[in-house]
C-alpha cells in the first residue's frame, strides 16, 4: 500500500498531515510525498514510521511526462525504495532513484542551471528570447528527448573517455566564463515577458490554449516514444 500527499508545497502543511498519518499507519504503508524541492529530512525527520517514508516527485503534467524521482531520507529502508519504484513501474511512470537528497533533487537542478543561463544569454543581450527558446526547442530539446546529456556526449564521439580528451578543455573554457546567478531582475523579467506575449498573450484564454497545445504534443511524443523503446 503507499499513501501519495499531494497537497501545496508548504512545509509545514505536509508535516502536520504526515504526523497525523504517521500515528495512524501501519509498518506495511509506503508514505510518499509528491514534494517538487523539500527535502526528505525536513518532511520526516521525527517521524515513528520514518523508515517507510520517501518523495516521489512528478513531472508536471504527469498524465504525459512519466518522470518521477524518488528521494529517500537518510533512515529511509531500501526496501522503501524498492516498494516505490516497483509500482510507478507497475503504473507506467518511469521512476529514478537519487542516492540521497539533495536541495532541488536532480530534475530542478538541471532546469534551474538551465534557467540561469538562457536568463543571463538574454540579460546580456547575446540572443532575444524568442530565439532563445528557438536553441532549446529545435536543438537541446530534440535529442534530449530521447537520450540524456551523457548518452549526448556518449554518442557524440567514440565514447565518453574519447568525448572527454576532445571537448572537455573547451567545455571548461566555456563554463568559466559564466557569470554569478542572475538576479532575475524586473527589468528583463519585463523584456521575457514582453517577447513572449507577442507570442502567447498573458490572458488566461491564450495561455489555457498553449497549454492545451503542449499536452497534446507531450501526448503524441510519448506515443512515439513507446513505439521507440530500444529492444
Amino acid at each position: 500500500v503507499l499513501f501519495q500527499e499531494c497537497v501545496p508545497e508548504n512545509l509545514d502543511l505536509k508535516k502536520m498531515i504526515f504526523a497525523q498519518l504517521d500515528a495512524i499507519l501501519d509498518d506495511r504503508v509506503v508514505l510518499s510525498s509528491s514534494s517538487s524541492c523539500l527535502l526528505p529530512s525536513k518532511l520526516f525527520t521525527g517521524l515513528v514510521h520514518v523508515k517507510q517514508c520517501i518523495v516521489a516527485h512528478p513531472v508536471n503534467p504527469p498524465y504525459y511526462v512519466p518522470l518521477v524521482e524518488l528521494v529517500p531520507h537518510p533512515e529511509t529502508a531500501s526496501a522503501t525504495v524498492d516498494k516505490t519504484y516497483a509500482l510507478m513501474k507497475k503504473i507506467g511512470q518511469c521512476p529514478v532513484r537519487l542516492l540521497r537528497e539533495v536541495d532541488g533533487f536532480a530534475l530542478n537542478r538541471l532546469q534551474y542551471a538551465v534557467i540561469s543561463e538562457a536568463w543571463r544569454l538574454v540579460e546580456e543581450g547575446v540572443v532575444s528570447p524568442v530565439d532563445l527558446d528557438l536553441v532549446m526547442s529545435e536543438g537541446l530539446g530534440m535529442r534530449y528527448a530521447f537520450i540524456g546529456p551523457l548518452e549526448t556526449m556518449h554518442l557524440n564521439a567514440e565514447g565518453t573517455l574519447s568525448y572527454c580528451d576532445r571537448y572537455s578543455e573547451g567545455m571548461k573554457r566555456v563554463l568559466k566564463t559564466f557569470g554569478p546567478i542572475p538576479e532575475f531582475s524586473r527589468a528583463t523579467a519585463e523584456l521575457v515577458n514582453q517577447a513572449l506575449c507577442r507570442k502567447v498573450p498573458d490572458d488566461p484564454e491564450h495561455l489555457a490554449a498553449r497549454r492545451q497545445w503542449r499536452d497534446e504534443c507531450l501526448m503524441r511524443l510519448s506515443k512515439l516514444k513507446s513505439q521507440m523503446q530500444p529492444q
